[in-house]
């Protein structure tokens, strides 16, 4: 079985966009819309990879990146910020995330980015 990716981003259409796409791929994918008790999503469904929307409601994609990243028990989990921001580069070095997507994304790059970085798991 492929990798279960977990997705957080505020926006339903890109949600329904990439389960479908990475569905299609064999991934296992749950998509959710805040991020506020990341832990416990991350334990409940205990994904090899998140995707991380840094514009989303409550906490935001950051905090929440950095919590998982010093929790001992999630800290190993790839986490790829997603995001349109211009700054998603230095963002992504400064919360320890592991790479990143660029929105707007083509299929190919999202896939592409997903299994370069799930290669290492």
């Amino acid at each position: 079985m492929k990798e279960k990716i977990l997705i957080y981003d505020d926006d339903e259409e890109i949600l329904l966009l990439c389960k479908a796409i990475l569905s299609r791929y064999e991934y296992v994918v749950e998509t959710l819309s805040i991020c506020e008790n990341v832990l416990a999503d991350i334990q409940i469904f205990k994904p090899d990879v998140i995707l991380m929307d840094l514009w989303i409601p409550k906490i935001g994609g950051e905090k929440a990146i950095e919590i998982i990243k010093q929790n001992e028990s999630a800290k190993q989990i790839l986490v790829l910020v997603f995001s349109a921001n211009s700054d998603i580069k230095e963002i992504c070095k400064k919360v320890n995330a592991d790479g990143y997507i660029e929105k707007p994304f083509s299929i190919k790059t999202l896939i592409e980015t997903i299994e370069k970085h799930a290669s290492t798991l």
